[in-house]
Order: structure tokens, then C-alpha cells, then sequence
């Protein structure tokens, strides 16, 4: 079996409105080494612009930082990216913003702050992040895999934004890398609920928006490196990696 990898793969920092101030490369950094958490995953909605502040923190830190992104689709679904490189994270971000509309009301919706891995300031970001974009559910997934990335349809388990509370089911057809779910299901509930048709593997994650909810989701992964590409393979089941099972 390769090396075990604690994971949280769906952490917010202040740059998604519905994100607190205290959500900051750094201090999310120092929260998910305090909880022994070994990976995770920088995903604000429709943007990806901390991630590489994060990874910078991270530096001489136990935790690996995924930049990635959330995406809303024009159906209202959150998709998850995770991707190799902080590069191919922002070169989604450029293609997702530039599907959506609107400018940000910092009052209405909150504050989009990007800031550097010492958590200063350096700037905002003025597009209306909370929005939905106009990219179909499989352009979205379409876009993650050109650029190397694990596409996961974040969780499931929620009517709002969920993949099957959106749409009612599961598109047979759509190149899915995993299911993610939220700690308001347990992981037997979450396999009856969503199934397991052996395509691809059920991950928990915490979608955290306060330091406090980093770690109240993980999951255990069999990967030889903590990479997107060895996420994207254990979540598959391919090569001998795994999402490994609990008890």
C-alpha cells in the first residue's frame, strides 16, 4: 500500500466573500498542521487567487497546499478543482471569470480580499465571485481536465449547490474524478445515499470558512506523492492508490 495522507481537500479563505478575514493563507496553514491534517485544498468560489500565497506559507510547513477553485456552473453546481501547479489553478480562474458577470458589493456580499503568505493585504478582487458562471456542469469538468485537474462535484449531500440537489442525479456520462461530502453525513450514509459504482470514490472534506472548520472533514489517502494527479488516481482507484475506508 503507498504512504497514508490525511487530507481536507475543500478549504475557503477570505478571498470567497462568504469567507471570514481570519481565513488567511497562513493562519489556515498553521490550523491544518495543528490538526495533523497532511493536504489541502485551497478552493475559493470561482477564484484560485490565495492559493499561491498559500503554498508560499507552506513552505517550510509539514502540510502540502492543492491550489484549486471552486466553480459554480450555470446549473448552480459547486465543482472542485484540484490542480498540479498554482499556474494551471489561475490559468482556470482567467477562463472561469471570464463566464461570469457582475461586480462584487463588498457590503452586500462581503469582502474578496487577496493577501500574501505573511496574511498582508495586497489586494481585492472585484468580480462577482459569489455568481454563477455560464459554463455548462461538463464544460466545467471539460476545463479541469485540460488542464491536468481532478474534478470532484462538491458536497453531494447538500440540497443547495449539490450536484444531485440540483439536478436529481448523477449524469451517467459525465468523466467525474470523485464525489465529495460533507461532515453532515457520515461515511455509511454518504455510500448508501450516493452509491459506489466503482467509476470513482466518495471523499469527506470540511469546506471550511472559519479556521475553526479546518479538519472537521477529511479523508485518508493511499497516494505515493501528495499530489492532484495521485488524488485523481486514488480517487479512481487506478495505479494501486485508494480513498481508504475507516472504521
Amino acid at each position: 500500500m503507498s504512504p497514508l495522507h490525511r487530507a481536507d481537500l475543500h478549504i475557503h479563505t477570505c478571498l470567497s466573500p462568504c469567507g471570514e478575514r481570519e481565513m488567511t493563507p497562513r493562519a489556515i496553514v498553521l490550523g491544518a498542521a495543528e490538526r495533523g491534517i497532511d493536504i489541502i485544498g485551497i478552493c475559493d468560489h470561482n477564484a484560485a487567487g490565495n492559493a499561491p500565497a498559500a503554498i508560499r506559507a507552506a513552505a517550510t510547513s509539514p502540510v502540502t497546499v492543492i491550489a484549486g477553485i471552486e466553480v459554480t456552473t450555470r446549473e448552480e453546481v459547486h465543482v472542485v478543482g484540484l490542480f498540479e501547479t498554482a499556474e494551471d489553478a489561475l490559468d482556470m480562474q482567467v477562463f472561469v471569470q471570464s463566464h461570469l458577470d457582475g461586480e462584487n458589493d463588498a457590503e452586500i456580499f462581503g469582502p474578496q480580499e487577496l493577501v500574501d503568505e505573511t496574511d498582508q493585504r495586497v489586494g481585492e478582487c472585484k468580480e462577482l465571485l459569489i455568481g454563477a458562471t455560464d459554463l455548462s456542469l461538463r464544460d466545467v469538468v471539460d476545463a479541469i481536465h485540460a488542464r491536468g485537474g481532478c474534478a470532484i462535484a462538491a458536497h453531494v449531500d447538500r440540497e443547495r449547490f449539490g450536484l444531485i440537489g440540483q439536478l436529481g442525479f448523477i449524469p451517467p456520462d459525465l468523466d467525474l474524478d470523485g464525489l465529495e461530502h460533507s461532515t453532515r453525513v457520515g461515511r455509511a450514509e454518504a455510500v448508501a445515499r450516493f452509491g459506489d459504482n466503482g467509476r470513482w470514490s466518495l471523499v469527506c472534506s470540511s469546506d471550511a470558512h472559519r479556521l475553526e472548520e479546518i479538519g472537521t472533514g477529511t479523508s485518508l489517502l493511499s497516494i505515493e506523492t501528495p499530489t492532484a494527479g495521485e488524488i485523481r488516481l486514488a480517487l479512481r482507484r487506478e495505479g494501486g492508490r485508494a480513498v481508504v475506508e475507516e472504521g
